[in-house]
Formats: C-alpha cells, structure tokens, sequence
C-alpha cells in the first residue's frame, strides 16, 4: 500500500486561503465521498480541519498526489498551482512522520498543545463512520495515537503550554484595566467557544452573553457560566453592549460585519471594542480591523502570543521526535510486512491442503486396520516430500545458475542454526 498525504497550515497559507479549505463537521463525510469518487481508485482517506489546518491522508495501492491536489483545488475554488505553492506533499514514512508529529502537538501553532489530538481522534471517527478508513489508515492514526500518549507522557512538551482562548484574556486584561468590569460576548458553542468560555469566566467578568444559532445548545453553556443566551439574529442589535467579542462558528460567510461593528462603536460612544475572531473561514470581516476603536485579532495575530514559554519547550522537542522516529520505524516495517501477506497466505492454503491430504489418508490406514506407528510414519513422510518436493526439484534444474540459487535458499531455510 501506498500512504500519502496533502496539508495547508498556519504555516504554509494565509487565514484567508486556510478559510477555503475549511470542512465541518457535517461536510466530511460527503467531503470524503467527493474526494474517493475523484480518483482512479478509491482510496482509504481520512480528512483533517481545524482552524491552523486542513490535511489529507490517503493510502492506496499507487500515490495519487496529483489527483488529491486537483481535488482540493476545485473543492476550494481555487487554481491547483495556488494550493501547490502553499500544500506540503509527502509520502509514506514522510506522511507517517508528520501524522505522528501532528498528534503529538510538535507541528502546532502553540508548541506541544493537547487539543489538536482530540481533533485527530473527530477525523479519524468521522472517516470511519463514512467507510472511508481502512486496515493501513486506522494503523497509521492508532499508532500516531499511541506515539502522542508516550510523548506527553514521558516529555515536558506541554508543560508551558498556552492556549489561544488564554491569550486572548491575557490581551483583553492589557486592554481593560479590571476584567472584572467588562461585558463578554461569545459568538458560538462550540468546544473553542466553551474553552474561551472557561479561561474567561475564571477572570469574573461582569457578564456573560452567548449568541448560537441554536439556542437549545447555547443554552447549555451559558447555564454552565451562569450568563445569558442570545439568538445569532439579535447579534447587529446587541453587539453595542459588550466590551469583548469572542466568536467561532461553522459559518462559511463572515456573520459580523463592518457596518454592525461601525454602528455599535456610535452607540459606545467610541469605548473600545476587544475583538477576538477564532473561526476559519472568518467571522468578523477583515475591515473591521480598520477601525480605531476596535482590537480586533484573528487566530494568526494570536501566533506571537501563545509562543511564551517556547524556548522552556525546546528541549523536550529532542526527546518526543526520538519517540516518534521510533514510531515512524515501526510502522515502515508494519507497511513491509503487508506486502508479504498474500504469499503468507497462499503458503498457508498449501500447508493446509497437504495436511488435509495426509490426514484423510492416515484415516484410511487406521480404518483398515494398519499397525499405528506405520500409519504416523507414513504420515510424516508424506508431509516431508510434499514440502521438499519443490526443493528438490531446483536441485536437479538443468542450469547452474538456478541450481546456486536454490543451493542458497535451501540452507537459508532449511539448513540454518536457530537462531
């Protein structure tokens, strides 16, 4: 089989083009279906989306590199050369590498962060529920999982880990004297939203606000805050009554806009706005960081924050790519090994049928009568002819160079010490 896998990230593409590739939840799986149908033949195929990436894992019987760019391209929208020149490529033990440093948090905008790998996990179980995960795809994530367990567990890659919604406080309480006195919105309920949710009520705000396109769920949230629920539709509105703005939805259109931002900075009078847009594609439109009195950041501003305490991480970084190169060997050699299965198999089949054959004609010496020990005897030596048959028969071939090459084999299998 043949593993491959095709990624844009924080790294490699700008937010807005990162916004083109973004898949939800509930497009995955007709996203998967879309991807399989469009190549030659239908790879196992895993999709992977969060805010920093999108990546692609295939395995098949050939790469098809160039047919999951195309794809991708239409997908996005977008001119193939456009998604070559920021798309990384790789292969096999390269694709294994970088799925095992994906999981274990090596390959994130914050160094060593916890959540990407329970995003892994989603993906993984959402191919699966699709039919799209195969027997060499769901071995290359369990492993990538087990290989992040013993990095987290064994290193302190995570140890002065910040997460984006903790850098958002940290900028907000730069920009307000006392959190304590702010009014927070956040715009979503989803597990970023819910994070952000908790690292700000830690700080007690003055209150809480959450506006979801389903009530019933930012419901659920807000009770678990003790603050208020929202309708989206009352959003433009509202917008003018909080100091802070936190929002990451699914949307694939930005839901606030600059014309609702420019009214409610009238309404305050010109108090500043705290913005904080963690969606991709966006939720706040780009102009709106124009404004005077609005801060506004998007997760890619946010990179130069969550980057404290980097350098305390460095040397844990040795110890976990130790571990995953262990990994990545280990799944080559669990690859190599599967190339050999259907000759495994098909030398069991013959095993199989010989013993069958011997037994049956054992059976028949008992049933007649025959002594015991000749029947075993009779036994073991039609099982030995049968298996040196072929060997014996190279022996007597008629060139020399077959009769060294069977010369060869014989004393490799047959005639070796054990070792």
């Amino acid at each position: 089989m043949a593993v491959w896998a095709l990624g844009i990230n924080h790294t490699t593409a700008p937010l807005d083009l990162r916004g083109r590739f973004a898949f939800a939840v509930d497009q995955i799986a007709p996203t998967l279906q879309s991807l399989r149908t469009s190549l030659a033949r239908p790879p196992e195929a895993a999709i992977l989306s969060t805010c920093n990436r999108t990546e692609i894992y295939c395995a098949s019987a050939e790469h098809e590199i160039g047919s999951t760019i195309e794809w991708l391209a239409q997908s996005g929208g977008v001119p193939s050369t456009l998604v070559r020149n920021h798309a990384y490529m790789l292969q096999d033990a390269h694709a294994a590498r970088h799925a095992f440093r994906v999981a274990s948090g090596l390959d994130s905008m914050v160094l060593g962060e916890a959540q990407i790998l329970g995003q892994m996990k989603d993906a993984v179980r959402a191919a699966d529920e699709a039919g799209a995960l195969g027997s060499t795809l769901n071995q290359l994530f369990q492993r990538s999982f087990a290989v992040a367990k013993e990095v987290r567990t064994s290193t302190d890659i995570g140890a002065h880990s910040i997460s984006m919604a903790a850098a958002a406080v940290r900028l907000a309480a730069q920009l307000f004297e006392d959190l304590g006195k702010v009014r927070v919105l956040f715009v979503g309920a989803g597990e970023m939203i819910e994070l952000a949710t908790t690292h700000f009520a830690a700080r007690n705000p003055k209150s809480i606000a959450i506006a979801n396109r389903t009530l019933e769920r930012g419901e659920k949230l807000a009770t678990r805050f003790g603050g208020e629920v929202m309708r989206l539709a009352d959003l433009s509105s509202r917008l003018h009554e909080f100091d802070v703005v936190v929002s990451s939805t699914a949307s694939q259109v930005p839901i606030i806009g600059l014309g609702a931002v420019e009214s409610a900075l009238k309404a305050r009078r010109h108090r500043p706005m705290f913005m904080v847009d963690l969606a991709v594609p966006r939720d706040i439109e780009p102009e709106v960081k124009a404004l005077e009195d609005v801060y506004l950041y998007t997760v890619d501003d946010l990179a130069h924050v969550v980057q404290t305490g980097h350098a305390h991480r460095q040397a844990a970084v040795a110890q976990a790519e130790a571990i995953i190169d262990a990994g990545v060997q280990s799944f080559v050699h669990w690859m190599d090994q599967r190339g050999a299965v259907p000759l495994i198999r098909q030398l069991h089949a013959q095993t199989d049928a010989w013993r069958a054959l011997e037994l049956a004609r054992a059976r028949k010496m008992l049933a007649r009568g025959d002594d015991v020990d000749a029947v075993l005897e009779a036994l073991a030596r039609g099982l030995t002819q049968k298996m040196l048959h072929g060997a014996m028969a190279e022996l007597h071939a008629g060139d020399t160079e077959s009769r060294q090459r069977a010369s060869q084999a014989i004393e490799h299998f047959f005639l070796r010490k054990e070792r």
